[in-house]
């Protein structure tokens, strides 16, 4: 490598601790260590959150411009955006993560110019399985009164489904593009563009709704826009010279072991795409995301215990934010339901859930920063069948014994999946306080080693 070259990976901020600095944390303080990695942590997690917030309030916002339009077309935009298109989000976000583990051990690794293929191997993987959910969009009435759903907000939410269509192409261009800047601390970038969409986002639906007047319709197409505008944004920003060292431009590489990519990548998305629900996730996602990339960074770089004590102190700080909300769920629900509604009966229905809400959100400060650990470590296919079994065989059961045989109903329903995800943290707890880091980083190591055979790369 010339000198050149040698210089300007110096200049790369690398999150990884060498093995004279993780000596050097065996003789400071405990306090001192952690306040170290909180800030490795929060250089990763803060933009993410910030990110995550306000592409997810894009979302959000057009859900309470429908609702000031109508009940019913409140009901239409949260089923579609919540029900399909968050369905499809988590599946996207799921599959996009195995760039955390990729990505983030090449990274550790100081393979730069491998990132680049695996963003573009990443693209043509969720393209193609954007494609093939063309059908929930276009089906989404049917879809819809086959689930129960009362047949005026089925036919409405069908044609919202096809004005937000648009969106689920969006999802398969920006996760895989945010996940490679993010594995390269290029996180301020991503937030400052998703921040500019969101502002553009509330003045259009400010215009259509209030002065327009042109209904809920206008609003879906007014959200797929935002979300190609994020798109774009960082697109421009990657290929004129944000990344020179990860982006050399346009490679057939990118279409080779693609098979083994989706493996990785569908595994990650059975691993998600339950749990995107409420606006409070995208702050463990962040958590999720951070963790992922601190955990795969110090593997790639041979630190095992630097990988666990990463996972300890993410873990530990994300509960402490959950149980933050979990109070404000409990002591101002109603208050949050008025940003949507002023519907009495809804209400209602928000003050019954609120306890239930509250609990998730407190285990969704935890699954997701295990899961992360997963990702980081590259056990995706492993978890995979765990949330599987978590879910389909104990949750989604359990929910529909207390939802229609005791009769609770949606909270019966919730109340199992609660389980199910409350079972999931457990089996993902024990399975990393159990881990040989050690053994993890020298099998990251390998993996490293075998991606240079396969590219004929000298290290």
């Amino acid at each position: 490598m010339s000198s050149n070259g040698i210089s300007a990976e110096n200049k790369v901020p690398f999150l990884t601790s060498s093995s004279s600095e993780v000596d050097t944390h065996h003789h400071t303080n405990l306090s001192r260590r952690i306040w170290v990695e909180t800030k490795k942590l929060w250089h990763i997690v803060g933009p993410a959150i910030f990110t995550r917030v306000s592409s997810y309030s894009t979302m959000v916002i057009a859900q309470a411009f429908a609702g000031h339009v109508g009940d019913v077309e409140l009901a239409a935009m949260s089923i579609t955006t919540n029900l399909i298109v968050g369905f499809n989000y988590g599946l996207m976000l799921g599959m996009a993560s195995a760039l955390e583990t990729l990505c983030g051990q090449a990274y550790g690794a100081k393979r730069y110019h491998m990132l680049g293929v695996y963003l573009q191997r990443c693209w043509v993987v969720l393209w193609l399985v954007s494609l093939a959910m063309i059908p929930l969009y276009l089906y989404a009435t049917p879809v819809l009164k086959l689930l129960g759903q009362p047949e005026e907000v089925s036919e409405l939410s069908g044609s919202v489904a096809l004005a937000l269509l648009p969106i689920q192409f969006s999802f398969a261009s920006w996760l895989p593009v945010q996940r490679f800047l993010q594995c390269q601390l290029k996180n301020f970038v991503v937030a400052w563009i998703s921040v500019g969409a969101l502002i553009v986002h509330i003045l259009i639906n400010w215009f259509i709704v209030y002065q327009l007047k042109l209904g809920i319709i206008a609003t879906a197409l007014a959200l797929s826009f935002t979300w190609w505008l994020i798109v774009v944004g960082l697109f421009v920003y990657t290929v004129s010279g944000g990344c020179p060292l990860t982006w050399t431009g346009f490679s057939m590489e990118a279409f080779s072991d693609l098979w083994a990519f989706f493996k990785l990548s569908i595994s990650s998305g059975i691993m998600l795409c339950m749990n995107i629900n409420t606006m409070e996730l995208m702050i463990p996602l962040a958590f999720f995301a951070g963790t992922g990339v601190r955990v795969a960074n110090e593997l790639g770089a041979g630190n095992g215990k630097a990988a666990r004590f990463a996972s300890i102190v993410s873990v530990m700080e994300s509960i402490g934010i959950g149980i933050v909300f979990w109070v404000l769920i409990i002591f101002f629900h109603n208050q949050l339901a008025l940003i949507f509604t002023t519907s009495q009966p809804i209400l209602d229905e928000v003050h019954k859930l609120s306890l239930l809400l509250a609990f998730t959100i407190l285990l969704n400060s935890v699954q997701p920063i295990l899961s992360g650990v997963a990702v980081g470590s590259g056990w995706q296919a492993y978890v995979a069948y765990i949330n599987l079994g978590c879910y389909y065989l104990f949750g989604v059961p359990f929910g529909l014994i207390l939802g229609w045989v005791f009769n609770k109903g949606v909270m019966g329903v919730w109340g199992g999946m609660i389980g199910g995800t409350a079972l999931q943290t457990l089996v993902l707890a024990v399975i990393t306080i159990r881990t040989d880091w050690n053994n993890e980083a020298r099998n990251a190591n390998k993996l490293v080693e075998k991606w240079d055979a396969v590219h004929h790369v000298k290290p």
